[in-house]
């Protein structure tokens, strides 16, 4: 039969070892507010956009990973920030302006970018970014990105040039306006953007 002291000695190494296991789990959510603290936004998922519009043509689009966010970015050089008008959003699927065509672009969620800027020379009507209606960005690989999930061309009609980014879900973005360039950010999570 065991002994008062052994069972009270018993009782207390395994209140400490319950204690001692349990403080690397109260440790963790301290980690996680740390890394979403550094991740500070205040975005949103709802659609943004800017009325204007510029002749200079898009040249190029190329993304980029971040610590927060993933990031697609519209060159238009020559374009000042004020003349670069957009309308992006989220929608249920993409369709291409001028022929209503469904271009399939993968992802939980699909956010349609749209740069009031053509994909070719207004006067000549020559293509200045090398991309074709329905396919994959010209170098973008967005393998291994932590948000983005596929970027397609949709087309250039009317002034206007309409692109499907791919998310991993319906998460919060933001467009910035620069001089040459439209940039738009995703981010990773929702509690990296309260």
């Amino acid at each position: 039969m065991l002994q008062p002291r052994t069972i009270c000695a018993t009782v207390v190494l395994l209140g400490a070892t319950l204690v001692t296991a349990a403080a690397p789990a109260v440790a963790a959510p301290t980690t996680a507010t740390a890394a979403t603290a550094a991740c500070p936004a205040v975005w949103g998922s709802g659609g943004k956009s800017a009325t204007a519009a510029t002749t200079a043509s898009v040249k190029d689009v190329r993304t980029g990973r971040h610590d927060c966010y993933d990031r697609m970015v519209v060159d238009v050089p020559g374009a000042a920030r004020a003349d670069l008008g957009y309308a992006v959003r989220y929608v249920d699927r993409l369709y291409q302006d001028g022929s209503g065509r469904h271009i399939p672009v993968a992802g939980g969620a699909v956010l349609e970018v749209r740069v009031t800027a053509p994909a070719y020379d207004p006067e000549t009507g020559a293509a200045t970014y090398p991309a074709r209606a329905g396919a994959a960005l010209p170098g973008v690989d967005v393998t291994g990105y932590r948000t983005f999930r596929d970027a397609r061309f949709a087309g250039s009609f009317e002034g206007e040039t309409q692109l499907g980014l791919g998310v991993r879900g319906r998460l919060p973005f933001r467009v910035l306006q620069l001089d040459g360039r439209l940039v738009i950010d995703v981010a990773h999570t929702w509690n990296a953007a309260r």
